[in-house]
């Protein structure tokens, strides 16, 4: 079944706590969490304080998205506050195999994350080892950047590869994502799609519940065609 991962990080941090029951009522249980360096991306966010209050709510299933260089030091700093899924990206290291199994010694499920300009294949020895793969649709940094067609191909061989191998991962898309792109992805299997400012927390009318609802409602007409 897929589901709607709520981009925390593009919410109001004035009104962290109203954002989080407006995601409740609009039945988010998905967090998707951006951590960034500066370094590896041209931005900054979101640091253990500020997530230790939400993860510890118990509230959601949360994702903390890795987008640093050096993530075996950042799996140190975010494993005491438990995270359910702690994703790295594959382009930050030499040694992705160490990393999941120290995701998994701390009692934290793995992920792994590649940019759209990176090979698939880059982590196709990795697959039978993590939880869940994520795909950038558009470079990590900052919301609202293009949605990166390409990306629909990597997902259709991604798919390939794990039908071939017999694994199944919880697979994520993010960037871009709203009603068009949720069509297009669809097709190619993804289970949870990360959404922020394109088509959550903007300054639209309709609430979040209303926004969530329409998204779903083109994953299932995309899903109920490929059924026809």
């Amino acid at each position: 079944m897929a589901k709607i991962a709520a981009s925390i990080m593009c919410g109001n941090q004035l009104k962290l706590g109203q954002e989080l029951e407006d995601l409740q009522i609009a039945r988010i249980d998905w967090l998707h969490c951006d951590v960034m360096d500066g370094m590896f991306v041209n931005n900054l966010a979101m640091g253990p304080y500020v997530l230790e209050p939400i993860i510890q709510s118990g509230q959601f299933t949360t994702d903390v998205h890795l987008a640093c260089i050096h993530p075996e030091k950042y799996i140190e700093m975010f494993a005491p506050i438990h995270p359910d899924y702690i994703t790295f990206h594959v382009e930050t290291t030499t040694d992705a195999a160490g990393l999941i199994r120290q995701i998994h010694q701390m009692g934290m499920k793995a992920g792994i994350a590649l940019n759209p300009q990176t090979t698939v294949e880059m982590i196709f020895p990795y697959l039978s080892d993590v939880d869940l793969v994520l795909m950038m649709t558009v470079n990590p940094g900052f919301a609202g950047q293009k949605f990166d067609y390409s990306v629909l191909e990597k997902l259709k061989l991604l798919n390939e590869e794990l039908k071939k191998q017999q694994l199944r991962p919880l697979i994520e898309v993010d960037g871009n994502i709203h009603s068009e792109t949720v069509s297009l992805i669809s097709q190619y299997g993804a289970d949870l799609y990360v959404v922020g400012t394109s088509a959550l927390f903007n300054s639209k009318q309709g609430s979040y519940r209303d926004k969530v609802e329409d998204l779903l409602t083109a994953v299932c007409k995309i899903k109920s065609k490929r059924k026809l």
